[in-house]
């Protein structure tokens, strides 16, 4: 072994010194801490008389406390409004008033939201209010800091929507004039602009044309691009309120020209208006004036104005629609083509270089080109309306493809959200897209796989019921992988530490029993929730787990696996060794007795559940006690008696026998609960009867499934069953056919060795024994009593066959059960020779004597 070698410590000066200095730091660590602390003096600065009320504290506060005292009196208004209105009015506003023109941002923050809250809780009339709030609000609309500037115009933007026309127009609208001159300052003409888009909405059309309009015309021609900007987004609201004829004369020109302004930002805004405003203009406006300005912004977009491109991305879709009638085949072709580059755009070609041809992208374009194939993604439903859903296949397959293979994660996420809107367009060509799911379920990020699941059960149903198969057990053909792509989304959702993600989707897979079969559920799912119960640490995620597993045990359609999933489930949860898997069963049984009828919980669960009165532990023993109400809500009488009989008796030894205060207590509470609580009898009640029809359904549902299972059994034995008769029929068909196949051998030889010795006597004896024969299997099998009707054959073979040799193999054969079944299908007659048909319809005629015997003997 090696010795083990201790450093000597060194004592020297400078080590000393060096141990010095990081005791300092750690005292410099220390001292903002004791710096926090307040002083004697400012604690007893900071005191307040406790017997002072609400309304004098707050002035006290306001005239001599510190900025923070103030503000959170300010905060505390709408409290007060509540208490006492009209003193806060007439003593705490005032003095907010005068604090208020000295007051920080803070405060001045915090005034915007307690205004604001005040008016939407209505504690006083909308007249007080604008009496009392109103002008404060606006003296200080034009603070110096842009962002309370901007709080108090949100504010006053809500308030202009509650207040009566005539006060808007004399307090707010009459002093606007004089603050969007050019003489005023660039807020004050930003806020002007604002307020213009409200107010054109609060008055008539005539109004607004005559002392609204001058002023948006004053403000889109200003000398500062911010301020036509500002106006330029207020049109829309404008154009909403003076209606189409004036839009079409006043607002559409203002447009035409800011869509030519020199600032870029202006240029956006107006194209952007210009879309929105789309339903207002008509054809000839579309064609004449707004198609020709699109045309020149998606042309300048990827030439000199790639600010643009982001913006007309996002719009693209609204904009084809809006201008899909006026569009000629080569126009729409046009912007189609359009749309399929920007969805590209960025990403690297096949051939090594991208669509603009940029070698080097900075971060920004980057930045940009994912943005503007985000946009092309939130846009792909109204694309498929733009070329026609029966078209998607050609024009659009392709592009979702590339979007849902993006290698940005923002991409495919909005592709997750849209993909529902998607499958309903395509309706019954929804199959097409089966591929892309599955490919978005196993998407490495978890944001794509939870903006997926979100409409995952109504995707789910249109794949398996919106494409050709419609049969309950095909219809997981049409969406191949998809079993496999499911569990492995589950499986990453589990191991990953989104626990919200992987609760969501539980949840939704409770949908599974109307898209696979039964069987499919309970290899590749079931087990699966009930591992997830009794391992997962996450509290959501196990009830999800457990509820889901309910659902699949409501509808499996085999006993068997019920009663096995019912034995796991009070084995390993209700008589688990951990308490949590305890408590996880009771979670358990609430599901049953939401999702079974009462019967079922009662055969199954009810004394299981009971069992829990005497665990060791009392948090469940707890949680038992607050379930027994609804436990006891499930028993029926006169049925359930013995049930009743042993709820009442673990209440007593609970009563009895618990020495736990908490769940004595809960006990307690219980049982008067129970005893409020009235039982439902077998008989339909009217105060019960709408619960009674709903556990009638579910009831009647249960037997339907086991029924269900009964056939299907009864239908694999008759199906086994015809199997072994079919494979006899053949066999014995096989040994038939060989053996008339040497009866015809003898007969043939007989004939060629008897036909001169043998007399006429003899013949009319044997030709009767064969009638004979005929009649009596014809009465043997009335039912074939029809077969004289068959068109009679006269030929040498036919006659041939009434010798008593072949109509003896003939007779066999037709009492064989093989030509029942034929015969019962119509196509009896192909099973025999034309000789057995021609002797059955040669028996039948009843007046055949020596002349006929005469004329058999001849022929043969």
């Amino acid at each position: 072994m090696r010795p083990i070698i201790f450093s000597k410590m060194d004592f020297s000066h400078s080590s000393l010194f060096g141990y010095i200095e990081d005791l300092q730091e750690l005292t410099i660590i220390e001292r903002p801490v004791r710096r926090s602390l307040k002083t004697p003096e400012e604690i007893e600065r900071l005191t307040v008389d406790e017997e002072l009320s609400d309304i004098e504290r707050a002035i006290y506060l306001l005239s001599s406390g510190q900025d923070i005292q103030g503000t959170s009196v300010v905060a505390n208004l709408p409290v007060l409004m509540r208490q006492n209105p009209a003193e806060t009015l007439r003593r705490v506003l005032p003095k907010i008033r005068e604090v208020l023109h000295v007051a920080g941002v803070e405060m001045q923050l915090t005034a915007a939201v307690s205004f604001l809250t005040v008016l939407q809780e209505e504690s006083v009339s909308i007249h007080t209010y604008s009496h009392s709030f109103l002008h404060i609000i606006l003296q200080n609309l034009e603070h110096r800091d842009t962002g309370v500037s901007n709080a108090w115009l949100e504010t006053l933007l809500t308030v202009i929507e509650a207040l009566p026309k005539e006060t808007v127009r004399h307090e707010i609208l009459n002093p606007l004039v004089s603050k969007a001159q050019l003489s005023q300052t660039l807020q004050s003409r930003l806020v002007s602009c604002k307020i213009m888009g409200k107010v054109a909405n609060k008055f008539e059309a005539h109004i607004i044309k005559r002392e609204v309009l001058p002023l948006v015309k004053s403000l889109c021609q200003d000398v500062e691009y911010e301020v036509r900007t500002c106006m330029c987004r207020q049109l829309e609201h404008v154009a909403r309120g003076i209606g189409t004829e004036l839009t079409k004369t006043v607002v559409l020109p203002e447009l035409v020209e800011l869509a030519r302004d020199e600032g870029s930002s202006v240029r956006l805004a107006a194209f952007e208006t210009l879309v929105n405003l789309l339903d207002m203009f008509d054809a000839d406006d579309r064609s004449q004036t707004v198609l020709p300005l699109v045309k020149s912004f998606c042309e300048k977009s990827f030439k000199a104005d790639e600010s643009i491109l982001v913006s007309l991305s996002f719009h693209l879709g609204k904009l084809c629609n809006g201008l899909y009638g006026i569009f000629t085949p080569e126009q729409h072709l046009r912007f189609l083509e359009f749309y399929k580059k920007l969805s590209t755009l960025g990403l690297q070609q096949e051939n090594g270089h991208n669509d603009n041809q940029l070698h080097l992208q900075t971060l920004e374009q980057e930045k940009k080109y994912i943005s503007v194939r985000k946009n092309c993604a939130y846009n792909f439903p109204a694309m498929i309306v733009f070329v026609d859903p029966k078209n998607f296949h050609l024009e659009l397959y392709s592009i979702f493809f590339c979007l849902c293979h993006d290698p940005e994660v923002p991409v495919r996420y909005t592709m997750a959200i849209s993909f529902f809107e998607v499958a309903k367009l395509l309706n019954s060509d929804v199959y097409t897209i089966h591929k892309e799911l599955v490919t978005l379920l196993q998407d490495e990020s978890l944001e794509v796989l939870d903006a997926l699941v979100g409409h995952l059960p109504e995707i789910l149903e249109l794949m398996t019921n919106g494409g050709e198969n419609n049969g309950s057990e095909s219809k997981l053909l049409s969406i191949p992988d998809l079993i496999p792509a499911l569990t492995t989304a589950e499986q990453r959702a589990a191991t990953s530490l989104k626990w919200r993600t992987h609760e969501k989707l539980l949840q939704k897979y409770a949908c599974l029993p109307h898209i696979i079969s039964s069987d499919q559920i309970y290899y590749r799912f079931l087990h699966r929730m009930l591992t997830i119960i009794l391992t997962n640490n996450v509290l959501p995620v196990q009830k999800a787990a457990a509820r889901t597993l309910c659902v699949y045990l409501r509808y499996n359609r085999k006993q068997e696996q019920r009663h096995e999933v019912i034995q796991k489930l009070i084995e390993q949860l209700g008589q688990g060794k951990s308490y949590w898997n305890r408590l996880r069963f009771l979670d358990t049984c609430e599901f049953i007795m939401e999702l079974f009828s009462k019967s079922f919980f009662c055969k199954y669960f009810f004394l299981p559940v009971l069992e829990l009165t005497h665990d060791p532990v009392a948090n469940v023993r707890m949680k038992l006690c607050c379930l027994l109400p609804k436990v006891k809500s499930t028993l029926k009488i006169p049925t359930d008696k013995h049930l009743l009989q042993q709820l009442e008796l673990c209440i007593r030894k609970l009563l009895c026998q618990e020495k736990d205060k908490d769940v004595l207590t809960i006990v307690k509470k219980t049982v008067l609960e129970l005893d409020r609580m009235e039982i439902s009898v077998d008989a339909f009640q009217k105060r019960f009867y709408e619960n009674d029809l709903l556990d009638q359904e579910k009831e009647r549902q249960e037997h339907l499934l086991l029924e269900m299972e009964q056939l299907e059994k009864e239908k694999q034995k008759n199906e086994g069953r015809t199997t072994n008769i079919n494979d006899k029929m053949f066999e014995k068909k096989h040994r038939d056919s060989k053996t008339s196949s040497v009866l015809t051998k003898s007969i043939n030889l007989s004939i060629s060795g008897s036909s001169s010795g043998t007399s006429a006597g003899k013949e009319e004896k044997k030709s009767k024994l064969v009638r004979s024969q005929s009649f009596s299997t014809q009465v043997l099998h009335p039912k074939y009593s029809n077969i004289d009707k068959c068109p009679n054959k006269s030929s040498a073979t036919g006659y041939t066959s009434s010798v008593p040799g072949m109509g003896k193999s003939c007779m066999l054969s037709f009492s064989d059960d093989s030509f029942r079944a034929h015969s019962a299908g119509n196509s009896g007659n192909a099973a025999f020779p034309s000789s057995s048909r021609n002797l059955f319809n040669s028996a039948d005629q009843k007046n055949s004597g020596n002349k006929e015997s005469h004329s058999r003997k001849m022929s043969m």
